[in-house]
């Protein structure tokens, strides 16, 4: 009897540890949006075609909700802010384990960042990220100093704090979540546009840093071996500026590792500045993103020869719920 009755302690306080810490954590649904769309991905009923890795660039310049309505590609985005190029490796590796896309495209807009430079920004992947050994891995190759895998295991122990500044999130929110993405992307309807152009600022070296060669080598081998076809791009923002340095050396790899690698800073989307940005070039805003989606969709389609699912009665289903959702959120940010 006694040790039944210490179980049953350990088991409350257990229970008690657990729901405190859901309770003080971050909920990233109207704050920091941008924590939810990791997660956001486990909630997809049907697999993708095409899986988008990267930093900010990705989820702000490819709209899979407009590639949907326009060529029938089923698409998600697994970025995030600051994402690094190991992360992405990660992230790719634990998306093998729910399904194997035709396309991995990878945004190299981040592969010049060497290391991270905030803890948020490793929270808003790993807070809500599964338990897995991929979720551990990117933990270790990323965390900052201070930094202890126990409070990602119980967030009471980072977000003690919060327990008096508690909202009416916090308890909504408590037992689950709310997709806050559109497959990944981020609606962002306002515009600021570019006033002066990002200054060229000499470097001390231009060469991209070793170890984030042999992360896009193990991205460039996990694809290969699981029969996915690998794309490198870089999406057309003005900041931070993209040097020519870095680009000869994208494009070096690629031709070395038969890949293709699509510069959209050089091809003629007629993106604007003064009208397609929400932050004076560095995102492009929704109708930025609808211009990029559309042009690089022609190209999915053409070369690769991605199946329009709009025939197949159960995807088709899904992203007509998908569409009017999507349009809604636009409607309502319009009035």
């Amino acid at each position: 009897m006694k040790y039944i009755k210490i179980f049953l302690i350990f088991i409350i306080f257990f229970i008690i540890i657990i729901v405190s810490g859901k309770l003080v954590s971050l909920k990233y649904i109207n704050d920091y949006p941008e924590g939810s769309f990791i997660s956001d991905y486990y909630y997809e009923e049907n697999n993708h075609d095409v899986i988008f890795l990267g930093d900010c660039e990705t989820y702000t310049s490819f709209s899979p909700i407009e590639l949907y309505k326009e060529y029938g590609i089923t698409s998600f985005v697994r970025g995030s802010s600051r994402q690094l190029i190991g992360q992405s490796y990660y992230i790719l590796s634990e998306t093998l384990k729910y399904e194997k896309p035709k396309l991995v495209i990878l945004s190299v807009g981040g592969i010049v960042n060497t290391n991270q430079i905030k803890e948020e920004y490793n929270r808003l992947i790993l807070d809500k990220m599964k338990l897995s050994r991929e979720k551990y891995e990117l933990y270790k190759y990323s965390k900052m100093d201070k930094e202890n895998f126990l409070t990602y295991l119980f967030p009471i122990l980072r977000y003690h704090d919060r327990i008096t500044s508690l909202n009416g999130d916090d308890i909504k929110y408590l037992f689950k979540d709310e997709v806050v993405s559109h497959n990944g992307f981020l609606i962002n309807q306002n515009v600021k546009p570019l006033t002066v152009l990002p200054t060229k600022k000499n470097l001390s070296s231009y060469e991209i840093n070793k170890e984030n060669i042999k992360y896009l080598d193990k991205i460039r081998d996990l694809c290969k071996d699981n029969n996915i076809r690998l794309i490198l791009e870089k999406s057309p923002t003005a900041y931070p500026y993209w040097y020519s340095e870095y680009d000869k050396q994208i494009k070096d790899y690629s031709i070395k590792n038969n890949l293709e690698y699509y510069n959209f800073l050089e091809m003629d989307i007629n993106i604007d500045y003064q009208t397609d940005t929400y932050d004076s070039g560095t995102h492009l805003n929704l109708n930025g993103a609808k211009k990029i989606t559309r042009y690089f969709g022609n190209i999915l389609k053409d070369k690769y020869g991605l199946q329009d699912h709009h025939s197949n009665d159960k995807i088709n289903k899904e992203y007509e719920k998908k569409i009017e959702r999507y349009e809604r959120e636009i409607n309502e940010k319009n009035n």
